[in-house]
């Protein structure tokens, strides 16, 4: 399993089981500010706030509480700001980790990501630390049910994508970070709106880790997930089949 784009299916899945209804809304209601600041309160003419309404959705967050976010971040001047910042460390079994966050206040992130690091056997490293281990890409991913493997890929291609991989119940779609609007309203155009549309990072290689560290690991992804702060966390990890399943079974 690499810690790319799988580790964040299944961690969604497990969210949903676990019932974090408050910190996923919170989650998704930071990206819905900043994605509506950004670039307006038009769905149609924004895709940040298209993809993040249809997460919005998805998680069975109530209409009005979106609509009030989207109201507030975008009708005064005194709303909620939100920075984006990108945090960078290595986990147990040397695994290299990227950590994007959306704050209103730097310190608190800051602190409540190194006390994860430090807590669970990771440590905190300088901006660039790790960042020469991935590569910038532009992501969107359909669920299976979308279409065939075979129709996907094909639109990728005319779309101008650089990629497609099928498995574990999605389709993801690589291309270019400058390409991605592109590709996106493309496919979007066939297959409807995707579940996620973002430049993100992909690693240059994973490494495989044994049972005890990847149960090591899971406890930092674990904290970096609870912190109210954290949008995406990526590694370059592989899990061990028994741990994947385990996971998997929830």
């Amino acid at each position: 399993m690499a810690g790319h784009s799988k580790f964040k299916n299944i961690m969604h899945r497990k969210g949903a089981q676990d019932a974090k209804r408050a910190k996923q809304f919170t989650k998704i209601l930071r990206e819905v500010t900043v994605a509506a600041k950004e670039g307006g309160s038009d769905a149609e003419h924004n895709p940040r706030l298209r993809v993040a309404m249809v997460a919005a959705r998805d998680a069975n967050l109530p209409k009005d509480r979106i609509l009030a976010a989207i109201q507030k971040a975008t009708s005064s001047a005194d709303g909620e700001n939100y920075e984006e910042i990108r945090y960078e460390g290595y986990a147990p079994g040397n695994i290299a980790l990227i950590v994007e966050a959306l704050t209103d206040n730097r310190n608190r992130t800051a602190s409540d990501v190194r006390s994860s690091f430090s807590k669970f056997g990771g440590h905190l490293g300088e901006t660039g630390s790790v960042g020469f281990m991935f590569k910038r890409i532009g992501s969107i991913t359909y669920p299976a049910t979308a279409a065939s493997s075979d129709a996907i890929f094909e639109a990728t291609v005319e779309a101008g994508g650089d990629d497609c991989v099928s498995e574990d119940g999605v389709h993801e779609i690589i291309c270019a970070p400058e390409s991605l609007n592109q590709v996106r309203e493309s496919l979007e155009k066939k297959f409807g709106t995707p579940e996620n549309a973002s430049i993100t990072w992909k690693p240059n290689s994973s490494q495989l880790l044994s049972m005890e560290d990847g149960e090591k690991l899971m406890k930092l992804l674990d904290a970096l997930e609870d912190c109210d702060d954290v949008q995406n966390v990526i590694g370059n990890f592989e899990l061990p089949q028994e741990l994947l399943q385990k996971l998997k079974n929830g």
